[in-house]
């Protein structure tokens, strides 16, 4: 009870004491965030972003506001919540620390109104960086795992849906598509929430097929869009730069137009007939070889493919795979999911 008997601190001793406890929170959540865009996303425009940041802060941070401390005799350093001992992956870490620097930097904008006005412009126009900042670096880790991932788990209709899913993520898959082409919208929605859900927990991507609409109302972090679906411009108008976009594509010429109109990957198929697309002709290893060696963004060989026939696959130069019946309606999705990761992380055995 002591401490909270102390007299008052003079109107500017707490001030300096405001601002320099901010300019700490502030610069110690950059460099946590920093350091992930460093080595976990070897990003140096971002790494050098939060640097500049840091300096900036740390050039307000003089002599005057430091020797104002009194640690001791702080009420706040004792306070503390369950929630600051756990993280549950990388992106709760980060958003944990993106939220505290703008917390601080919001407070540092008002008080610096009585200490500092430059500095209190700055911090504001630095708080709506650090906004930006974050919308980026979700966008980059959607993307980084993108690029990780080599299979891709295709949904179709099944009683236990939720099961074989969690099965899959369990098995370490890290992007899943959820289609249905036949429920009502109230069916689709209630799955497309918990299967993104169930994605997240595990740190896995969850893509809607077709269904702009169905990914915004679920935060889904993108959307796969056939060729007779809508454009992959007002996809990318609706979803913003930050979220997936994945295109069908049977031919070169289909390809290119996707790049070309900003697809994040592609799908490069149908590798052998399936039910799926019972329309289309497979478009066999021939197509698999064109992209292999003129596609420069992610695609996954698509159509048919299952573990008997995955080495010939393989060995036509597919490094990513997507898969609907094989992990479906496998006896354990787990195992299935574990083989098929198993063979596209040592391709070299085909080659």
């Amino acid at each position: 009870m002591g401490e909270q008997n102390q007299p008052p601190l003079s109107n500017s001793q707490a001030i300096y004491r405001i601002l320099d406890a901010n300019l700490d929170r502030a610069r110690e959540g950059l460099r946590i965030i920093e350091e992930w865009c460093r080595f976990g996303l070897n990003d140096s425009d971002l790494t050098q972003l939060c640097k500049q940041m840091r300096q900036q802060l740390g050039q307000w941070h003089s002599s005057e506001l430091r020797q104002a401390r009194d640690t001791p005799g702080d009420p706040g350093t004792h306070l503390t919540h369950p929630q600051e001992v756990e993280r549950t992956d990388i992106e709760h870490l980060l958003q944990v620390n993106l939220c505290r620097v703008q917390e601080a930097l919001r407070v540092l904008e008002e008080y610096a109104k009585l200490y500092n006005t430059q500095m209190a412009a700055r911090c504001k126009q630095m708080r709506y960086e650090v906004y930006s900042l974050e919308s980026e670096l979700l966008g980059k880790k959607r993307h980084y795992l993108l690029e990780k991932s080599a299979l891709y788990l295709v949904t179709s209709p099944s009683g236990n849906l939720f099961a074989v899913v969690e099965a899959a993520l369990q098995g370490g898959l890290t992007l899943v598509q959820y289609r249905e082409k036949n429920a009502d919208d109230t069916v689709r929605f209630t799955q497309a929430q918990k299967l993104c859900q169930l994605c997240h927990q595990y740190g896995a991507l969850f893509i809607v097929n077709d269904r702009i609409d169905l990914a915004l109302a679920v935060k889904a972090d993108g959307v796969h869009l056939g060729q007779q679906d809508a454009p992959i411009a007002l996809a990318r108008q609706l979803l913003g730069p930050q979220r997936i976009i994945g295109r069908s594509t049977t031919n070169p010429g289909e390809m290119e137009k996707a790049i070309a109109q900003g697809a994040d990957y592609i799908g490069v198929g149908p590798v052998y007939e399936t039910p799926t697309k019972p329309d289309k002709a497979p478009a066999g290893f021939e197509y698999i070889r064109h992209a292999l060696e003129n596609c420069p963004i992610p695609w996954f060989a698509i159509g048919g493919i299952n573990s008997q026939n995955l080495p010939d696959v393989l060995k036509a130069g597919a490094r990513r795979i997507a898969v609907v019946r094989a992990i479906m309606q496998a006896e354990q999705p787990t195992l299935m999911t574990q083989y098929f990761l198993s063979q596209l992380q040592h391709p070299v055995h085909y080659v």
